[in-house]
């Protein structure tokens, strides 16, 4: 499997980045940044990219992919919706409709958050703005295109996010997620476990377009 990775240095990215290079069924990965990484492996290739909401110039090197984990997100704290809308619905739109166009044949999938709204009804401002990238993206000819909504995620092998607050409350709380995600796998997993989620499902595919954490420990299980 040949695959294009968009969010590789935030903390979910960079667990899937890890997944991929370690499972010897993805071939090849395409890991579409705005900052350089320190990553090196015979299967990466990394293009740095200041503006991800054009892709006209670089379409030849976009092709020939079957699968895309669009990792990108930032916390909508202290954002206007219509700010937190640009950088979430506008952007995911313009780098997936460039590539269903370019690559019919492509699974695309999505990280999202549980809490999601798919109704638009949401008093909270980013679970609105969430589900209106989630229905436009099932919504796209790809051959097929999947949501994962992770609640809390537990970072492994040295991943930390690049939210200081998220960090502060992940060392507090490291010594009881693990025995928390084997009691609640409804609501926690891990960044492996999304990651392994993902290829399995780019590759399998799974009996639901939308993934909450319980299905996402269960794809990565299988």
């Amino acid at each position: 499997m040949k695959a294009i990775l968009f969010g590789a240095t935030g903390m979910l990215g960079q667990g899937v980045l890890r997944e991929c290079l370690l499972d010897p069924t993805v071939e090849r990965v395409l890991s579409i940044v705005r900052t350089p990484t320190s990553q090196q492996d015979p299967k990466l290739t990394e293009l740095v990219r200041k503006d991800l909401f054009a892709y006209s110039d670089i379409e030849s090197q976009l092709a020939g992919y079957e699968a895309c984990f669009f990792c990108l997100g930032l916390t909508s704290s202290g954002m206007t919706e219509e700010a937190y809308t640009h950088i979430t619905y506008d952007l995911t739109m313009a780098a997936a409709q460039t590539l269903v166009r370019l690559n019919p044949n492509m699974t695309f999938l999505f990280i999202s958050g549980a809490g999601t709204d798919s109704t638009g009804q949401s008093r909270t401002m980013w679970a609105r703005v969430k589900g209106k990238t989630e229905n436009a993206l099932l919504r796209l000819p790809f051959k097929s295109a999947y949501m994962f909504r992770p609640g809390v995620i537990q970072p492994l092998h040295g991943i930390q996010s690049k939210t200081p607050s998220y960090r502060v409350l992940y060392a507090i709380l490291s010594p009881l997620l693990p025995l928390a995600r084997n009691l609640l796998p409804q609501y926690l997993t891990t960044t492996e476990a999304l990651a392994r989620a993902m290829i399995r499902v780019a590759r399998t595919g799974y009996l639901k377009q939308i993934l909450e954490s319980r299905d996402i420990n269960q794809a990565s299980a299988n």
